[in-house]
């Protein structure tokens, strides 16, 4: 039994001028037990709906979702006690609480009383680094502190499936990779997690498999490394310490396109096909140039290889 499971699922509701829109049309997904699979997509593309829908927060239009075998609209509460629900921003906590505070009241209405509630909030503080500022005002707290809370909140009763909703949205590079930590430690500990993002660098280190979505609809899917195998993109190679004559010689390389030499010498090269990549290495060490690196194709190309470019299309 897969932990999710939705099948030609679809979501319609009517614009601000009575027109028809479809937020998901027909998406069909499984993620299995202990995964931790991403749902990637701009803005409008279907995935908070998706998230809402599976989180019983919303009604689908047409077509099914179950998590862990149970019907998120017939079976709804069950559903509530077996899953968390991980926003990013301010949603969903009360600034001038506490995080005990929080923590407290969420266990509340989740069915947690007394001793056993005040206890599990005390230890998510504790397992989260929250225990020295457990009593000071939420509205005091950095970003990353902010979605620990909230992380803690939908770990209030030990869920073994989250349902995460760009969680690192607007943190710094330090909170973003302690967020990654602790889903690492959740995913290792066998939870699964649906996890929709912008973050590229974030789904390709921490996602078994990718979803890809756009306008309702399911592009894409696989691991990333399959997606990865499967894309024709240039490799960037930069070099320092190139002449404008050895960066003329590699430019002229069918499948090279060079930028630069800066005045520092510095290059950088977007190259396609394994016998460009050889040769642009063998001029460069021949021209006894030292100082190079060669990346990858990653899975933010793989992103713009698939979805189509809505914000800057001419």
């Amino acid at each position: 039994m897969s932990a999710v499971h939705v099948e030609d699922l679809s979501r319609r509701f009517r614009g601000r001028k009575g027109q028809e829109v479809t937020a998901l049309d027909a998406v069909s997904l499984r993620v299995e037990e202990g995964e931790v699979v991403g749902l990637l997509g701009p803005n409008g593309a279907g995935k908070t709906t998706l998230s809402r829908i599976l989180t019983t927060l919303l009604l689908p239009t047409s077509g099914s979702a179950r998590v862990e075998g149970l019907d998120v609209v017939r079976e709804a509460t069950a559903v509530r006690e077996r899953i968390g629900l991980v926003l990013g921003g301010e949603r969903g906590l009360y600034g001038r609480l506490t995080a005990r505070q929080n923590l407290r009241y969420w266990g509340a209405m989740q069915g947690l009383t007394g001793s056993h509630c005040r206890t599990r909030a005390d230890e998510l503080l504790e397992r989260l680094g929250l225990a020295a500022r457990a009593d000071d005002r939420v509205e005091t707290y950095s970003r990353g502190m902010v979605q620990r809370v909230h992380l803690a909140r939908a770990l209030l009763r030990n869920p073994r499936v989250l349902i995460m909703d760009e969680p690192t949205s607007g943190m710094d590079p330090h909170a973003a990779q302690g967020f990654r930590g602790l889903v690492e430690e959740l995913r290792d500990g066998g939870s699964t997690v649906l996890l929709a993002t912008h973050d590229m660098q974030e789904a390709q280190l921490l996602c078994s498999r990718v979803t890809l979505i756009d306008h309702g609809r399911i592009l894409r899917e696989g691991a990333p490394k399959d997606l990865l195998t499967g894309l024709d993109s240039p490799r960037t190679v930069t070099a320092g310490g190139v002449s404008a004559v050895v960066a003329g010689a590699v430019a002229g390389i069918p499948g090279v396109a060079v930028e630069g030499p800066t005045p520092e010498g510095l290059v950088t090269l977007r190259v396609t096909g394994d016998d460009a990549v050889s040769e642009v290495l063998r001029i460069l060490t021949a021209a006894g140039v030292h100082e190079l690196s060669v990346a990858a194709p990653t899975l933010a190309e793989v992103y713009r290889s698939i979805i189509e470019d809505r914000e800057f299309a001419l």
